[in-house]
């Protein structure tokens, strides 16, 4: 079986990590699988191939944000929280894609491929919708946030500032979406959370359609679990690509950091680990810590190595690579529960979920972990155990190759 992999970034950023990895562990399972790539880092990644040249991918990126600003009232603030998915390459021709027998459509926004060009592709071979994030059940964001615009037509959208109005740019998109997706129903989408896939549901998009969770894969630690035993101050992680943004919800980690020091004063210290904008952002945090700057995994599993808790504030989340990563390596999880968390963490057992905007309870979670850490020397070892289960590259593996048998043998004969 040959599949292909589209995803806007070889390398950068969460969901082109996890397509990656997706890809390989495909291979190692025996499936001829290309990743297809517009922006390329890592050219010498074997598995991934160039999406076309890189002219073409800069005139459709272009493109696409120009019309995005010019129909958003020139809101710079809020132009890349949103996609039109009216720009593209030509990826129907690509070599990998013509030989597959089924296509994995990743993140393949800001210019990558279009809804046009879904839309050719899905008419002579199953296509598999893999999301990452809420773009697809939305006309044009890729985080609703508190707007339920998208369980109607949208419309009114609060991105686009002065430009909105009930026939606005998220809805012309949400009509092209809807005319696309009811022209070409074999088209088949998998949410990587439980809670995308009830977004899903409430969706006017696709809470008609078929849904299939199945988690983002994850690479385990090689050979036995090394975790060290806290020494001094137990150590608690905050990871992100870029820790300010706001989105990862900093500020509360910050209040919850600071009730924890008051609660527990010198039992505590944080790492953070990501890029920063503004340097003051960590200025009025209490406890101890360091920053180091956003690196690869390799590098950052002697992070999760040493430290014993990992934390989450995100505003919204749809399945936190790093709570996954730092379980794998025999970290306690402590998050908010709003998002894919609760796929990841089941309360008592494998981590700690807080109601959300709860600074103080989550002080206390933290609390309740490093006691549950200094207690039970065999907790490091059952959280890895639980990744390995349901997150591992080859568990998913087996589960989207059961899935691409059975869409090639519902193809008409």
């Amino acid at each position: 079986m040959k599949v292909a992999l589209l995803s806007t970034n070889d390398v950068t950023g969460g969901a082109a990590m996890v397509t990656l990895r997706l890809t390989r562990a495909l291979r190692e399972a025996g499936v001829d699988a290309t990743m297809v790539a517009a922006r390329r880092q890592a050219p010498e990644l074997t598995e991934v191939a160039p999406a076309g040249p890189r002219p073409s991918f800069l005139r459709a990126f272009l493109s696409e944000r120009l019309g995005i600003f010019l129909r958003n009232g020139l809101n710079r603030a809020d132009l890349f929280k949103v996609d039109t998915g009216n720009r593209g390459m030509p990826l129907w021709r690509h070599r990998a894609v013509r030989e597959a027998d089924v296509v994995v459509v990743a993140w393949v926004n800001q210019g990558m491929l279009s809804l046009r060009g879904l839309e050719r592709i899905a008419r002579r071979k199953p296509v598999v919708v893999v999301m990452h994030d809420m773009w697809w059940l939305t006309g044009i964001c890729h985080h609703a946030g508190d707007c339920r615009g998208y369980m109607a037509q949208c419309g009114d959208c609060p991105m686009l500032g002065r430009a909105a109005g009930p026939r606005d740019l998220s809805h012309t998109v949400w009509e092209r979406k809807k005319r696309i997706y009811n022209a070409i129903p074999g088209l088949h989408f998998v949410a990587v959370s439980s809670w995308l896939a009830d977004k899903c549901r409430e969706s006017s998009l696709l809470r008609e359609r078929q849904v299939t969770v199945i988690p983002n894969p994850f690479e385990m630690p090689a050979g036995p679990l090394d975790k060290p035993a806290p020494q001094g101050r137990v150590r608690i992680l905050f990871v992100a690509a870029r820790l300010d943004d706001p989105i990862k919800g900093l500020p509360y980690a910050i209040r919850a950091l600071n009730r924890a020091e008051e609660l527990a004063p010198g039992r505590f210290e944080a790492v953070f680990v990501g890029n920063i904008r503004d340097d003051a952002a960590l200025g009025g945090l209490k406890m101890p810590f360091t920053r180091h700057d956003a690196m690869p995994p390799e590098r950052l599993r002697q992070f999760y190595r040493t430290a014993s808790i990992v934390i989450s504030t995100s505003l919204y989340e749809t399945l936190p690579t790093t709570l996954v990563e730092g379980q794998a390596a025999g970290c306690y999880p402590v998050s908010f529960d709003r998002g894919g968390q609760c796929d990841i963490i089941t309360p008592g057992q494998t981590g700690a979920l807080v109601p959300f905007g709860d600074t103080d309870a989550f002080a206390d979670a933290i609390a309740d972990a490093a006691g549950r850490i200094a207690a039970d020397p065999g907790l490091p070892a059952r959280l890895r155990a639980s990744v390995e289960a349901r997150f591992s590259a080859p568990a998913v593996a087996e589960r989207f190759t059961a899935l691409f048998r059975q869409l090639r043998a519902s193809l008409p004969k």
